[in-house]
């Protein structure tokens, strides 16, 4: 019965609706799945820029669709980026000096090795879940909602990571 008023996207108005309503959800999701260090600020722009070249192409219901995953693939692309550019930086790149004393650089560097090893052996639903839930502060219910999954599942997801990391990391 209700019928779709707009075949796509090109009108400013409503390009800006969609921006307003899913450009903070989407930094978010970047940022958790991939981290600060690849600048999900800049993806989200980006993937909103092909959106707009697009805009004749989408309809308002494809369009989160269409920019979640643009933005995912730019960020993969800027990850395969950054591994060429870390060869590199490891062949030609002198070491550098700090201030801290050797053993708290040791200490430091075994309990984040112990914390990387213990977020990467969780699986991707679970990290993501687990960091928008403990860093984010959000509730289970937008999580869900962002991540089109049943709030159960979310809890079963941070529920996992939880006793995953525990086992793991006995200091935490």
């Amino acid at each position: 019965m209700a019928k779709q008023l707009h075949k796509n996207i090109c009108e400013e108005r409503l390009f800006s609706s969609i921006f307003n309503k899913h450009s903070k959800n989407l930094h978010d999701f970047l940022y958790y799945k991939f981290g600060e260090l690849l600048n999900p600020k800049d993806k989200v722009q980006e993937a909103f820029v092909k959106l707009w070249q697009n805009c004749a192409k989408v309809s308002p219901d494809k369009a989160k669709s269409f920019v979640f995953t643009t933005a995912n693939n730019l960020m993969l692309n800027e990850v395969a980026h950054q591994k060429v550019v870390l060869k590199h930086q490891q062949t030609s790149n002198p070491k550098f000096s700090t201030n801290e004393s050797p053993e708290f650089l040791m200490q430091e560097s075994e309990y984040n090795d112990k914390l990387q090893r213990a977020l990467a052996n969780l699986t991707e639903a679970q990290r993501v879940a687990f960091m928008m839930n403990r860093v984010e502060g959000k509730r289970f219910k937008e999580i869900a909602e962002l991540l089109d999954i049943s709030t159960k599942a979310v809890e079963k997801r941070i529920y996992g990571a939880l006793e995953k990391l525990r086992k793991e990391i006995k200091e935490l």
